[in-house]
């Protein structure tokens, strides 16, 4: 659910900043398209949100055809699996699905200085919306798996209401939001979460497949946390990878997933290209 949430988050963002663009722009050159911009958006959320819901639907159906045991060595290679596929997400692939997206939007644009009822125009908002839910459903295919069919709804609903407080509230105060650092700050946590979820994973299918409990290697004393079992623990262990059977050993599987990640996404991001000399 956690996941879903925040994920979920980022996309429905950046869909209700786009929309606030064209609104706003209808809104400053007198167009009086407010209304068809804001009926498209709304077919584009309903799409968005039943494309996860039906993905999260064949994700409960997945869970309850494996055996218990089954079921938890499958669940530790999805973590795995999991940890390094939101990262690629985040510092890839979702730039790529950006950067095609941006010419539908200046094509979009120039639509808006038509005065008339403008189909293209109208059906290219909704597609807009809509593929940030096909996108939703894609990130979250995976992780949706370790949630109920509820709990992933939950999360959805969440995300969803979350983005639409920031995105509104940006169109109609005028606030200047740092989006920037709202969209930095989730991939740190995202990066985080892929930490967690290669650390459990590991750490699960070591223990049912190799009866290793590397929980026991040089454990943290860490008994005043709440169990794994409670709501606040299982939130803890799944956001940050820590519980009471924290050790040195899991740490150190996070701490080489994170280095991971920096060296092959981060660090490109802030070479310094060096000044040539004339």
């Amino acid at each position: 659910m956690d996941t879903t949430a925040i994920i979920t988050f980022r996309e429905f963002l950046e869909a209700f900043l786009i929309i606030g663009v064209f609104l706003g722009m209808s809104k400053k050159l007198h167009l009086k398209k407010e209304i068809e911009i804001t009926l498209a958006a709304g077919i584009g959320f309903a799409i968005s949100i039943s494309l996860a819901i039906v993905t999260y639907f064949f994700g409960d159906y997945a869970r309850g055809i494996f055996t218990e045991e089954g079921a938890e060595i499958l669940e530790s290679y999805l973590l795995i699996f999991s940890g390094f596929f939101i990262a690629y997400v985040v510092f890839s692939l979702h730039n790529i699905l950006r950067r095609s997206r941006g010419g539908k939007l200046i094509n979009a644009h120039k639509k808006l200085q038509n005065n008339a009822f403008d189909f293209s125009l109208f059906l290219t908002i909704i597609l807009i919306v809509a593929r940030e839910g096909f996108e939703i459903a894609l990130f979250t295919a995976s992780t949706s798996l370790f949630s109920t069919f509820i709990q992933n709804v939950y999360g959805l609903l969440i995300g969803f209401t979350s983005a639409s407080v920031v995105g509104i509230a940006t169109y109609i105060t005028y606030v200047k939001f740092p989006i920037e650092k709202i969209f930095k700050t989730t991939e740190y946590i995202i990066v985080l979460l892929g930490a967690s979820f290669v650390q459990n994973g590991a750490t699960e299918l070591l223990k049912h497949s190799f009866n290793i409990n590397i929980g026991s290697i040089l454990r943290f004393p860490l008994e005043f946390l709440p169990q794994r079992n409670t709501i606040i623990g299982h939130l803890l262990s799944t956001l940050t990878g820590i519980d009471r059977e924290f050790s040195v050993a899991r740490l150190t599987i996070m701490v080489i997933y994170i280095s991971f990640i920096y060296i092959i996404f981060f660090k490109k991001d802030h070479q310094i290209t060096p000044i040539k000399s004339s």
